[in-house]
């Protein structure tokens, strides 16, 4: 999200007085009462009677690794992250302002239960104190202190990130709207007759940036009140967003349902700013909104306009004036559902939480120690008009078209399914309707076609489904070799590029002598990404990366997209160029291209765009490759009569700060697919621990 969709964020600006947060009330919480116990990954363990201690705690703890990475999430939302990190800051700042969050503070008192309440301002008093104790570490003056209602907003931003309303946003600045990119995230669960060792599995692998506010922290919580889960939240979450209790399992990923209508309005031909509506013309609201942006060592003050119609969000573009409508914006609990995910220990209380409908879109994949297992493909979907197309741009000036907010179809009515016979579920945004094995999958006919489910397939998906077919059951061998599977499948299955494998199959001989050598070195390919791979991993990496910038900046990185020859053998060719210079050779292991870095470390990196284990990268020095995402936090899980066993990794370690020992400690393992063990219990925990302490209790 850089450059184009940065600076494209900027020009939609918007304006709303910011107020700063009023003052938090006296400290209710006694540090004394909650226990941080740092494993040997520096992982935190949080331990406290009440889940409002905790949530302090929690508080504590990621903002000793990552208190900048929380601090950007509050900066967004407060309108200032442009001071800190320049334009692509200044557009989200710019875009948290249009989303409407004053519906937070609207809806604040009334919204949630009064022990949920508790845990938010809790948690909002634990950023107040560390920011208090660590006043060096601040980023901007007048930041804090925090009220709990920040600590929604920044969770709404997050959804609406998450459910692509950014991206409407720049397609229509652009004057193009065009379909979503593509985005990463896999999940599977396998139920126990599916194994061989009569356990069920569980993997939770989402392909998240690296680093920054929306990048994994891994924790643990336990209090007395039953809430007891290891997992991974963003920096500024208050509880896990994917992970285990010990009873059941869960991972979140992207899916791309139809839950964002645009309309283009019908604008009077002479008077300003006048709309069309059921045959009236009305007024838009106008607002603007002040924000600054870094630009070296000066501060720019800039301003934008936006406005808002009956619709919603209104943004001009090049070729009109466009309105969005998008549930992102009309719902506030997704924050408390996911405490309550934390909190189910069956199905069946899992569901009621997921009935809950706070949150506006993401499947979900579930499994749990009674071996059910579970998918969903989740919505806020609107009643709409079946006669009209919703994923078309849609007529403005008809009011019947403007759905009702806050009415939505209910969680029984969308797609999900369970405990399939075939005995496994997943997902990798693909459709909903190939979620297992075929026969068994869920009917789209069961599901109203306004929704927009998407019937898209991706290589992740094929890929899986094509190794799954080997296996009548699987060992937890064989489930993590699926699971950290290096291959595109053949044909090649590339959304974007969707007549890839046509052109690989070319014939060299009528080609120039240079190209023909790349191109017989890809159609010789074994098609796998592992980084000790010299026969052809290097140059495909390079070529997808060189023809997906292509694609990025012509607005063709869409779903169907073909390419021409000549831009294949563009592409190809500058790729060629690019090894034979930088490495001397076409024929390079791909991990002397693609590095895996943090500080002083550079190590050899695997995977690929879109293979099961995926690595996205960005250029580096020396014609190398970093990775910046893909593969980020991983969980895999083994449910048993005798319990549950644990295991998993970060991409680089439990903290973010350059002096820590777990600054990046785990990036071997993760470059090496192996993973690290950890468990529920208590005892274990304590035996092992590297350091146990308290909340603002200086330790030696």
């Amino acid at each position: 999200m850089k450059n184009i969709y940065a600076l494209l964020l900027l020009c939609c600006l918007l304006s709303i007085q910011i107020v700063c947060a009023p003052l938090l009330g006296q400290m209710s919480i006694d540090p004394e009462k909650i226990t941080i116990v740092r494993d040997q990954w520096g992982v935190p363990h949080i331990y406290a009677d009440s889940d409002e201690e905790a949530a302090y705690g929690i508080a504590w703890a990621v903002a000793e690794d990552d208190f900048e990475s929380m601090q950007h999430n509050l900066l967004a939302i407060r309108g200032r992250l442009g001071e800190v990190t320049g334009a692509e800051g200044a557009g989200f700042s710019v875009f948290s302002q249009m989303l409407g969050l004053e519906i937070v503070d609207e809806r604040y008192a009334g919204a949630y239960s009064p022990k949920f309440q508790l845990v938010l301002e809790s948690y909002a008093e634990g950023v107040n104190a560390y920011a208090a104790a660590h006043p060096d570490e601040i980023l901007l003056k007048k930041l804090f202190p925090i009220t709990p209602q920040d600590v929604v907003k920044g969770y709404m931003l997050g959804i609406a990130a998450l459910t692509h309303v950014p991206d409407y946003v720049v397609r229509i600045m652009k004057g193009d709207i065009y379909k979503d990119e593509v985005k990463g995230s896999n999940s599977i669960s396998i139920s126990k007759n599916k194994t061989t060792d009569g356990k069920t599995y569980f993997v939770a692998n989402s392909h998240q940036p690296l680093e920054g506010a929306l990048s994994w922290y891994e924790l643990h919580v336990e209090t007395k009140e039953g809430w007891n889960m290891l997992g991974a939240t963003f920096p500024g979450g208050l509880s896990p967003f994917i992970g285990t209790n010990g009873d059941i399992a869960w991972s979140h990923t992207v899916n791309y349902p139809d839950l964002t209508d645009v309309y283009k309005l019908e604008m009077h031909p002479k008077k300003k700013h006048m709309y069309k509506l059921d045959g009236e013309w009305l007024e838009l609201e106008k607002h603007k909104v002040k924000f600054k942006v870094k630009l070296g060592f000066l501060k720019l003050p800039l301003s934008k306009k936006y406005y808002k119609s009956k619709h919603g969000l209104v943004l001009k573009s090049k070729d009109g004036y466009y309105a969005l409508r998008y549930p992102a914006n009309m719902e506030v609990r997704g924050c408390e559902q996911w405490y309550y995910m934390n909190k189910a220990r069956n199905l069946e209380e899992f569901k009621q939480a997921l009935k809950m409908q706070g949150l506006a879109g993401m499947n979900t994949v579930y499994a749990d120690k009674d071996d059910n297992i579970f998918y969903h493909c989740n919505g806020l979907f609107p009643y709409r008009d079946s006669n009209y197309d919703w994923k078309k741009v849609l007529p403005g000036d008809d009011s019947k078209l403007i759905w009702e907010a806050g009415k939505f179809y209910s969680f029984d009515s969308t797609a999900y399914l369970e405990n399939p016979s075939c005995g496994f579920l997943f997902n990798s945004n693909n459709t909903p309707f190939t979620a297992t094995c075929e026969g068994q999958n869920i009917d789209p006919n069961s599901v109203d076609p306004t929704m927009g489910y998407s019937t898209n397939e991706n290589n992740r998906s094929l890929r899986f489904l094509e190794l799954m077919e080997q296996y009548d059951k699987l060992s937890y061998e064989d489930f993590k070799r699926v699971k950290f599977d290096l291959t595109y499948s053949k044909p090649l299955a590339t959304p974007q590029l969707s007549n890839m494998e046509e052109l690989l199959q070319m014939n060299p001989d009528k080609l120039g002598k240079k190209d023909a050598e790349a191109l017989r070195l890809l159609q010789s390919w074994n098609r796998e990404m592992h980084m000790d791979n010299e026969d052809g991993a290097a140059l495909m990496v390079m070529f997808i990366q060189t023809i997906l910038t292509k694609l990025r900046k012509e607005h063709r990185l869409v779903v169907g997209n073909t390419l021409s020859e000549e831009e294949f053998l563009a592409a190809l060719r500058k790729a060629r160029k690019h090894l034979k210079r930088h490495f001397g050779s076409i024929r390079v292991p791909l991990g002397k291209v693609q590095r895996h870095i943090r500080g002083d470390i550079s190590l050899p990196m695997s995977g690929g765009p879109d293979v099961l284990a995926a690595m996205y990268c960005k250029p580096y020095k020396k014609g190398q490759l970093r990775t910046f995402a893909g593969e980020s936090y991983i969980q895999m899980v083994r449910f048993s009569d005798k319990g549950i066993e644990i295991e998993s990794i970060n991409a680089f370690g439990a903290s973010n700060k350059e002096d820590s020992p777990h600054y990046a400690d785990q990036m071997e393992r993760y470059t090496k697919q192996e993973l690290k063990t950890m468990t529920l219990d208590k005892e274990t925990i304590m035996k092992n621990a590297e350091r146990v302490y308290h909340p603002m209790v200086k330790q030696p």
